[in-house]
């Protein structure tokens, strides 16, 4: 055993961690080694931060922090008792991740004991204390015990997200159910025998616990299920709760559905309102499916699933550079399939993967909270293929990476990002570009690659004079237009089919379902057309007048992201996906796209004069639209454009434009020049602050505050997208480069990644990417790689082209 005089140099810079200091015991800092790698994570006893053997030594020449805590964890596999025969297949019974009855994320895995060894390790020479150790000091030894006794960071992020488990069957308890209004009207409900008050079916009925009408629910996006009659009741009655008819059971338990709170919820006293209506519980019996059998019955009833994971192929699993498969930290499979084609982008990898020695070596106080670290870290840990070997007992999955660490960092200060919830794979590419570009300050940007200008042209519809607008986007939304399907026979007769074996109880095969099928011209098509604009006001003709404006791209990415709108919200507000095929190309030329600006001989429209009337909002619809859940300025838009006319109309035009660009950006009326900031409005102190914390000056910050009315989000996008204006003491005007300063290139691509959800909604389901490997596609499905046999194009919901 080393001398214990080789502590004594450094005992002044060890320190024992309190409740609140964070011990990263679990993971290193810098790279995906933990206690289980070959060599086994180091933990300093001065910042509690965990080191991998690669970086434990940069770090003590760094810092001079020589003592650590080093951890080794033995892994021996428990034996499997012996089976009596393969027995039944488990069937999925609760639409839920982790708990009984749901989907096991660890089935079929193998179980093991864990050892683990400790040892007090100092530098230079990787001197060895072993531990438990009575004769060291006794600082070491109240370090080491607390680093032990601390809660691990992985942890608690865990208990913070809900612990891993997602729950479709959890509800809440209706706020409606308390003191429910229930109409005196002498409606008694008979035990059997119902119908829909408006239509002849006879199941799917929901009776609603107010005035006891039965009424059949929702059409599901397949076609099966109601007539939306119990949902139109609502709308016109506001009677807020009903329950499905069939599921009450005797214990006074039942699929009780909330149109107020627009969710499956909890009533406590759904006997006592059934009695109301002459229902005795203790005489019910449960005779139709539940909501969530529904939707579990749904998912397997589509053949989505097994489409999209090709299930129904011998996949040849795939290990090595670029291969590394990701855990599933719960519902993070939107987060693996954006972060594993981004890094396909050579952008992503000459920053965060060639570049990552050099991130590294600044050693910030803080590396597992420095966006850059962690996200080098991952890029790093899915090129290199160090990562990208078969799970222990496992014949297909891999080891992976865990990237609990980036998870947290890009999720921070998003409610969303960082739950346990599914969440949409295209709102989360969004955020970490901006996250991408934030942090690439005076560094290159990677998210360049995929920024493209976008040229608007809108023309006044009594001048003729025409105005141009750009601005930078990131992804290209395509519309997918149900009426341009090319199989309209096939999908009557499957529809007649399906109709068929429903009235005779049973279910047609999934491999035997026809989904409509869209061309993918006739979806730039849909994009390309005219678009009519009420309310323009056109500054030749110094009034409101009807414009028309067409949308095309000025400049032409190296890498062009194209989102189908998919995502939709039905009339009674609940989110739906189309359930389509798009014939989307392996090639592409999208020449057709190209804007050209302004034309020889073109007239356009002059500024608007500075007295332009502001626009009027109708404060009673607008906080009616907030309640809502749109974004403030959605909602301007719905007023201005509806002109205050009232809420059916506004919500209506809301319901439209839901996945335009701009939906939630600022809202400037059409017609009006924003011609930038006043430089004498004041500016909040606190808000220059934050972004002077940032990098920025703090005239930069009270230009971009200006700029954004003070909002401190909407004005780091504005620093980010007015880069070259930002020392100029010129007051930002319209634009004028049409490219905005992207790059540009020849518009024809080839198909290299596609990202696909299964499910129904965004906020259901399951996410997995296809990517064009060394000319071959590979199927990532979270830590399971492998050979893809049939890549389901024309199923997918983001599609990455390369420039050829």
């Amino acid at each position: 055993m080393a001398s214990l005089d080789l502590l004594t140099p450094h005992l002044s810079k060890i320190k024992i961690p309190s409740s609140q200091q964070l011990v990263y015991k679990d993971e290193c800092v810098y790279s995906f080694d933990n206690p289980e790698s070959e060599t086994g994570l180091y933990v300093s006893l001065t910042s509690f931060l965990g080191f991998g053997r690669n970086y434990v030594e940069q770090y003590f020449q760094k810092t001079g922090n020589a003592v650590f805590l080093h951890i080794f964890r033995d892994k021996i596999p428990i034996p499997e008792p012996e089976q009596t025969g393969d027995g039944p297949e488990k069937k999925i019974t609760r639409l839920a991740i982790g708990v009984e009855g749901g989907f096991d994320p660890d089935c079929g895995k193998p179980k093991f004991t864990y050892t683990d060894h400790y040892n007090v390790v100092v530098l230079p020479g990787f001197h060895t204390f072993p531990w438990p150790n009575d004769s060291l000091p006794d600082v070491v030894k109240q370090s080491v015990q607390g680093a032990l006794e601390a809660e691990s960071p992985f942890k608690i992020a865990e208990m913070e997200a809900l612990a891993g488990t997602w729950d479709g069957e959890k509800r809440e308890v209706s706020v409606y159910s308390v003191n429910l209004q229930q109409l005196n009207n002498g409606v008694k409900v008979p035990p059997s025998g119902w119908k829909c008050d408006k239509c002849d079916l006879t199941n799917n009925l929901w009776l609603n616990l107010t005035d006891g009408t039965i009424l059949c629910g929702r059409r599901f996006f397949d076609g099966s299920g109601g007539n939306d009659h119990a949902v139109e009741h609502y709308r016109e009655t506001g009677y807020p709760l009903a329950v499905k008819l069939g599921t009450i059971t005797a214990e006074g338990k039942g699929d009780v559905y909330s149109y107020a709170e627009d969710d499956m919820v909890e009533d406590p006293y759904l006997a006592d309102h059934l009695k109301h209506f002459g229902i005795n519980v203790q005489q019910l019996q449960k005779t139709e499916k539940s909501m969530v059998e529904l939707e579990l019955e749904l998912n397997r009833r589509t053949g989505e699933w097994n489409t999209l994971q090709e299930s129904g192929s011998d996949l040849r699993p795939l290990h090595g550079p670029s291969l590394t498969g990701l855990t599933n930290l719960g519902n993070s499979c939107y987060i693996n399939s954006v972060v594993q084609v981004l890094f396909r982008i050579p952008d992503f990898i000459r920053r965060y993967v060639e570049g990552a020695p050099e991130i590294f070596s600044t050693f910030p106080e803080d590396p597992a909270n420095d966006f850059n670290v962690q996200t080098a870290k991952l890029g790093v840990g899915l090129v290199s293929g160090r990562y990208a070997r078969p799970a222990d007992g496992s014949s297909g999955e891999q080891a992976g990476i865990a990237p609990h660490m980036f998870r947290r960092v890009v999720g921070r200060g998003h409610a969303e990002f960082t739950s346990k919830r599914q969440q949409d794979a295209h709102e989360f590419y969004l955020h970490l570009l901006t996250l991408v570009e934030r942090h690439s300050r005076h560094r290159s940007d990677p998210s360049e690659s995929l920024r493209f200008a976008v040229e608007e042209r809108v023309q006044c519809g009594e001048s003729g004079a025409a105005r141009y607008q750009a601005r930078a986007e990131r992804h290209l939304p395509l519309p997918v237009p149900l009426p341009a399907a090319d199989n309209a026979a096939q999908l009557r007769a499957y529809e007649q089919r399906r109709a068929a074996a429903e009235a005779s109880g049973q279910r047609l095969d999934p491999s035997q379902i026809v989904r409509p099928h869209i061309p993918f011209q006739a979806c730039l098509d849909s994009f390309m057309k005219e678009e009519v604009i009420e309310q323009f006001f056109s500054s030749a003709v110094n009034k409101k007048v009807t414009a028309r404006k067409i949308t095309r791209l000025a400049t032409f990415p190296d890498y062009l992201l194209i989102q189908l709108k998919k995502f939709t919200i039905k009339e009674d507000w609940t989110p739906a996906k189309l359930d389509v095929a798009v014939d989307m190309p392996w090639e592409v030329d999208l020449s057709v796209l190209r804007g050209r600006g302004v034309q020889p001989g073109e007239t356009l429209l002059p500024d608007a004069p500075p007295d332009t009337p502001a626009p009027v909002y109708d404060e009673a619809l607008l906080a009616k639209l907030l309640d809502m859940g749109f974004p403030v300025e959605a909602c301007k838009k719905s007023l201005y454009y509806t002109n205050n006319s009232g809420m059916e109309a506004a919500s209506n035009w809301l319901m439209e434009h839901m996945t335009d660009w701009d939906f939630d950006s600022k809202f400037e009326p059409p017609g009006s020049q924003n011609t930038g900031a006043s430089a004498n409005v004041a500016v909040d102190e606190a808000s220059v602050e934050q972004i002077t914390s940032m990098g920025f000056t703090s005239a930069q910050a009270a230009r971009a505050l200006r700029s954004t009315d003070g909002d401190v989000a909407r004005a780091l996008d504005w620093i980010f997208s007015h880069a070259d204006q930002l020392d100029s003491d010129v007051p930002s005007a319209p634009v004028q480069d049409r490219t905005l300063g992207c790059r540009d290139g020849p518009e024809k691509y080839k198909l290299v990644a596609f990202i696909s959800h299964m499910g129904t909604s965004t906020m259901v389901g399951h996410y997995v990417c296809h990517i064009l490997h060394e000319g071959r596609w590979v199927i990532f499905n979270d830590n399971k790689v492998a050979l893809s046999e049939n890549p389901p194009k024309d199923l997918g919901y983001l599609y990455l082209y390369e420039r050829l």
